[in-house]
């Protein structure tokens, strides 16, 4: 397949890069297909060890195509279905099946994550094994596709977040486990290479041992109901959506994820963030 989206850089630590920095990144259907592509690439690589994904220009990815022309012409020329269950079949194939793929490369993989990491961000995040984030990045879950967010930051902290609908910052996301380590943004890519390429040689030296370390673990979190839960949830999304098309807010207003909305609110909380700082302290 040929790349137009994405940068695919093969290696013992090969690299998958989102590129569509003019759009801060934002997923397209071409984009997911050749995630899809590059990531059953390095699967198939025996010199690849370890899959780092990454966003090229100021952000690692803004969310879901809510519209941009390119997005707009491609599908119009693939003549997707727009009768529910057409939606729902298209959704579910770009937005959570391939997902889960990702998640079970068998393979250990690494998101960096810098800028921006918005909705469908938080997704592609969160189907890697680790997340490494710079100072900078600013995390917005919801109730998407792909809806591992309970998982991820715990269910009590998903339910203040979600229901408040603001930014996490990455040492918040740090501090709930959803991201493994933070760094400055000018050391983000050489500090997340350099534990990447010990982790290639422990997968190079013995790749079996640590497929099998990544199989028991993804499968402890699905004998405690990963999976079907994340299928379940993709059933309440569909409902919540309700499957009918409609107008998305414009990029100025944010789009569906409401980015301005969530910057507020996370202004507003800074005290109470600020004075649970002090307390660590």
């Amino acid at each position: 397949m040929e790349y137009r989206q994405i940068i695919y850089q093969p290696g013992r630590v090969a690299r998958i890069i989102l590129n569509r920095p003019k759009y801060l990144n934002a997923q397209s259907l071409i984009m997911r297909e050749e995630m899809d592509d590059a990531f059953a690439r390095a699967a198939a690589d025996d010199e690849v060890g370890v899959v780092i994904l990454s966003g090229a220009g100021n952000s690692f990815s803004a969310g879901h195509d809510i519209g941009t022309p390119e997005d707009v012409a491609d599908r119009n020329s693939r003549g997707l279905r727009k009768d529910r269950l057409g939606r729902y079949r298209d959704m579910r194939s770009s937005c959570l099946e391939n997902t889960m793929r990702w998640r079970n490369v068998p393979k250990p993989t690494i998101a960096m994550v810098h800028g921006y990491c918005i909705f469908g961000g938080w997704m592609f995040a969160a189907a890697m094994d680790l997340v490494f984030a710079a100072e900078d990045a600013l995390f917005l879950p919801s109730h998407f596709q792909y809806f591992s967010t309970p998982w991820d930051i715990g269910p009590k902290k998903a339910k203040e977040i979600l229901f408040e609908h603001r930014f996490i910052t990455a040492w918040e996301a740090y501090e709930y486990g959803f991201v493994n380590r933070v760094f400055p943004k000018k050391k983000l890519e050489e500090e997340t290479l350099t534990y990447a390429n010990r982790v290639a040689d422990n997968y190079i030296l013995d790749p079996f041992r640590v497929r099998t370390v990544k199989f028991s673990i993804n499968h402890m979190m699905d004998t405690m109901g990963f999976t079907p839960a994340l299928e379940a949830a993709y059933q309440s999304y569909c409902v919540m959506m309700g499957l009918e098309e409609r107008q998305a807010p414009s990029v100025a207003q944010g789009g569906v994820s409401r980015t301005p909305v969530a910057l507020k609110n996370l202004e507003l909380s800074q005290p109470w963030l600020e004075a649970r700082r002090s307390e660590a302290k």
